[in-house]
């Protein structure tokens, strides 16, 4: 009899998963005795004992896939330090560690060299001027080299009036190198805006937007405030939003979770090149006046120095303006679908190494969570993954522009793009220890993918970072 259930089993649940529409491929392996049994890759752990860790939902590895840095935060932004981790001797070093009250994460490695990028609070935070949205900048920080350990500001601010074009006003935060190292992307607050309560005629107020670093243009800001300071790069809002926007419009009051599109940007229709762009996600609100995510994407100049129709940095009452030749459009226009907007867990959009394909994810009309891709250039997005669980994490693309990494149904998974077939590359762990949510991130060679489980120590749960294998 319990042989005849084993045979049975597989072939039930083969045709429950055909009859829904979803693949059947590894995922409905029946539980072994072990991962090895099952066929399931090996996991390394590789960071233990007390303390927080969290990796970024990108660029966690070292250009030579020897390294992977993460940060100490344990509840909210609380983390001191920034550190790496080494994939082959489990070996920790510390890269930096914040002083005089500040706290500092959300770190990511250069694609090419020897150094990181992370957000610092301020300093000396004082009544006026704590830990805010809007009060933060990114730091770089060298990890090898003879440089190793040397620190500068990438972005620059200047809070005092007139404003330093190049400089921002307040915060940015989640900093991403392109692919080739030069620009690099953050989703930004306003600190001058933020002491507007309500958008009026006369004033614009605090909303979230997409800004861009560019190096070889060093800002020197106004000394005339303690918080304002200088920047390695000059820097630039690159997005438009409103704070009221019309029902039914493309008009977006909040953009984020941004993600450069292809290694050497992306071809339009008509065979050329647009170098660099950012897709992102967009709140609209409907013509119904739901509030709901849409893929948007912005083109950007060569050159971010040359003002468009606002000044770059801003007014006392205005934010900051996109440069001459930034051209933001939207993409999907999902309101009338079953389960409407971008959906599932935080993520940011990637895009294909070859620029041909926008990731993102949405609910089926089954209100599962899949993966779905778009076309910068447009059009119907396409749905990748058919499973019968949700996509569980942020998740990105093999090096190769084959697969996606991400967990789902407590396992990490790759998902073929061209299939859609879904792969478990883990065993499924408990509710307690199931990979979190915040990452599942590639290494340089494609072979392995990174990510963050809790473990049980002395009592309490902490996040340890572990890897595995596509076999």
């Amino acid at each position: 009899m319990f042989r005849l259930q084993n045979l049975i089993k597989p072939l039930l649940i083969t045709f429950i998963m055909s009859q829904s529409g979803c693949q059947t491929t590894e995922l409905e392996k029946p539980s072994a005795s072990s991962a090895a049994e099952a066929g399931f890759s090996p996991e390394r752990q590789l960071t233990r004992g007390p303390g927080g860790r969290v990796l970024t939902n990108t660029g966690v590895w070292s250009p030579d896939g020897q390294w992977i840095v993460y940060d100490t935060r344990e509840v909210d932004f609380d983390g001191n330090s920034i550190r790496m981790v080494n994939v082959k001797t489990g070996e920790v070093r510390e890269v930096y560690r914040s002083k005089n009250g500040a706290h500092c994460g959300v770190v990511t490695f250069h694609p090419r060299e020897e150094k990181v990028v992370f957000i610092l609070g301020p300093e000396n935070p004082t009544p006026d001027w704590q830990y805010e949205m809007y009060h933060r900048q990114g730091l770089i920080v060298s990890t090898g080299g003879a440089s190793v350990g040397k620190t500068y500001n990438l972005d620059a601010c200047d809070v005092t009036p007139p404003f330093t074009p190049g400089a921002l006003r307040g915060g940015s935060h989640v900093h991403v190198w392109d692919s080739a190292g030069d620009w690099v992307s953050f989703t930004y607050e306003d600190h001058v805006m933020a002491q507007f309560k309500e958008a009026t005629p006369a004033n614009d107020i605090n909303l979230r937007n997409i800004g861009v670093s560019v190096p070889g243009r060093p800002v020197k800001a106004s000394k005339a405030n303690v918080r304002n300071h200088d920047g390695e790069y000059f820097t630039a809002l690159v997005t438009r939003t409103k704070a009221n926007p019309t029902p039914g419009s493309d008009e977006i009051k909040k953009a984020f979770e941004e993600g450069w599109v292809g290694a050497h940007g992306y071809l339009h229709p008509d065979g050329t090149r647009q170098r660099r762009a950012l897709a992102f996600q967009g709140h609209l609100v409907t013509a119904k006046g739901q509030t709901i995510a849409e893929v948007f994407i912005v083109d950007l100049p060569e050159d971010l120095t040359q003002p468009g129709d606002g000044p770059l940095a801003g007014t006392e009452t205005r934010l900051p303006s996109p440069p001459k030749g930034c051209v933001q459009r939207r993409l999907t226009f999902t309101a009338d679908k079953k389960f409407p907007g971008i959906d599932g867990p935080r993520h940011w959009l990637r895009s294909s190494p070859d620029g041909s394909q926008i990731a993102f994810l949405m609910k089926d009309d089954n209100g599962i969570v899949q993966l779905w891709t778009l076309s910068p250039n447009g059009g119907t997005p396409r749905q990748v993954s058919r499973n019968a669980w949700n996509i569980a994490s942020a998740f990105t693309w093999s090096p190769d522009g084959k697969f996606l990494g991400h967990a789902m149904d407590r396992s990490i998974c790759v998902t073929e793009v061209a299939t859609g077939k879904t792969r478990r590359l883990t065993a499924r762990a408990d509710e307690a220890t199931a990979p979190k949510s915040e990452a599942c991130v590639f290494s340089p060679d494609g072979k392995e993918l990174a990510y963050l489980r809790p473990v049980a120590d002395s009592g309490r749960f902490y996040n340890q970072i572990f890897v595995t294998s596509l076999k």
